[in-house]
């Protein structure tokens, strides 16, 4: 275990054995005041790579030069680079590469899951989701109890902490599973809850969904690239996630969805079919009847977003080289060290917060949600002014994520000091 130390020389000396350091110079860190900003936002969207332009500049060549031709002849053919995105983003999620595919955006693909994985019956009907969830889940998941004829007030069981806590404890999860076991149709959670940074049991909720009768999926909007996960392994049934946060590929950014394949390849499963789902092989064919492609690409509506796709190509070769694994470690130290810093400047009693996000690092990403009990929008503002880019949520919360791909030690003792000057 690392032992902390709030100076400078220690700060330092952690750079400099990072491993990971390089990482930091293969993006554009924003610059405030006339000089780089300490930048913990990476959880609402990541930073520019550096060699995201040339990666969109290849397909405006092949535009430029080819025409419709890119399709076939564009040096990344147009018509598979979805293809192209498969190995890298299969490996930050855990899954078999024909269990994922990039497509849409993150909503829509919640949707386009919850058509085939939430088939609710009269007697088996409940959605059970975090309560407090991020509202696209919410509204998804209200919009299709209503669609299939139900009340959400009936239909959606919402999972509360206990009173005086903040995250939500494993075993009350899964014993409320059990509760609505007879009912129930779908567990559908955040992977890591956008507000508190809580990184859900996934493994265990999967089964108890499973073992209750009910299907289980997860929004990984703030867990792909934030932390390793097992998708295949854990049996779960389905996820969707964005890429514009963790995954650096820009805002609006495309989505990535995961099938298990034990549904991928099951062709007469519900779904809305799109031309770009059917059997590849056949599609130009222009078949009356859709066949669809085995795996997560069956789930697809229409051509490839190329431009959004292309951002992303230069995010996910970035984690090819850096490796989740050691994202992880340092990620782990780096939250770490945060939370080192934020607890020692409470110990001066320069103003009063607590950190509700979970203490233990195994449920939690690399975001510490703080909440300052009084006076929190001045000090967000304050931050502002002083180049520290952080995540304000009402009514009390400063979210901070030091993403291990491109902060460093010093940007946190740095923010320490900071923080310390507040009110001088």
């Amino acid at each position: 275990m690392t032992s902390y130390q709030y100076s400078a020389d220690f700060a330092e000396k952690m750079d400099k054995e990072d491993t990971l350091s390089s990482f930091r110079d293969a993006f554009h860190i924003p610059v405030m005041h006339g000089k780089p900003c300490i930048y913990l936002t990476g959880n609402s969207l990541g930073l520019l790579p550096k060699s995201a332009r040339s990666f969109v500049e290849q397909e405006f060549l092949d535009w430029q030069d080819l025409g419709v031709e890119g399709h076939t002849e564009a040096k990344n053919p147009w018509l598979y680079y979805h293809h192209f995105l498969s190995k890298q983003v299969a490996a930050i999620v855990g899954a078999k590469e024909k269990e994922v595919v990039v497509m849409n955006n993150l909503t829509v693909n919640l949707h386009l899951m919850l058509v085939s994985f939430y088939r609710p019956t009269p007697t088996r009907f409940k959605i059970i989701i975090e309560g407090g969830a991020f509202p696209s889940d919410q509204y998804a998941v209200d919009s299709q109890a209503k669609f299939h004829g139900f009340d959400p007030k009936e239909a959606i069981i919402e999972l509360l902490p206990r009173q005086g806590e903040y995250s939500l404890r494993t075993e009350d999860i899964l014993a409320k599973i059990q509760e609505h076991q007879d009912s129930l149709a779908l567990v559908m959670l955040g992977g890591v809850n956008y507000y508190t940074g809580q990184v859900y049991a996934m493994e265990s909720i999967t089964r108890a969904a499973h073992q209750a009768g009910a299907l289980c999926g997860f929004d990984l909007a703030h867990g792909a690239g934030n932390i390793p996960v097992k998708l295949h392994d854990w049996d779960v049934d389905f996820a969707v996630w964005c890429s514009y946060k963790y995954l650096n590929s820009g805002p609006g950014g495309t989505s990535g969805v995961f099938v298990h394949e034990k549904h991928g390849n099951s062709p007469d499963i519900p779904r809305f079919a799109g031309w770009w789902g059917h059997n590849e092989k056949e599609r130009f064919l222009m078949k009356r009847d859709f066949v669809p492609m085995e795996g997560a690409q069956g789930w697809q509506l229409s051509n490839a977003q190329i431009f959004p796709m292309a951002i992303h190509r230069a995010s996910l070769e970035l984690f090819e080289k850096a490796g989740m694994d050691n994202l992880r470690k340092k990620s782990i130290l780096l939250t770490g060290y945060l939370e080192f810093v934020l607890k020692h400047i409470h110990t001066l009693g320069k103003f009063d917060f607590e950190i509700i996000t979970p203490s233990d690092p195994e449920q939690r990403g690399c975001q510490l949600s703080v909440l300052v009990r009084s006076n929190g929008k001045n000090l967000y503002d304050y931050l502002k002014t002083q180049g520290v880019i952080v995540d304000w949520r009402e009514p009390n919360v400063i979210r901070m994520a030091p993403v291990p791909m491109y902060t460093n030690f010093q940007d946190i003792y740095a923010l320490g000091k900071i923080i310390e000057s507040y009110g001088n």
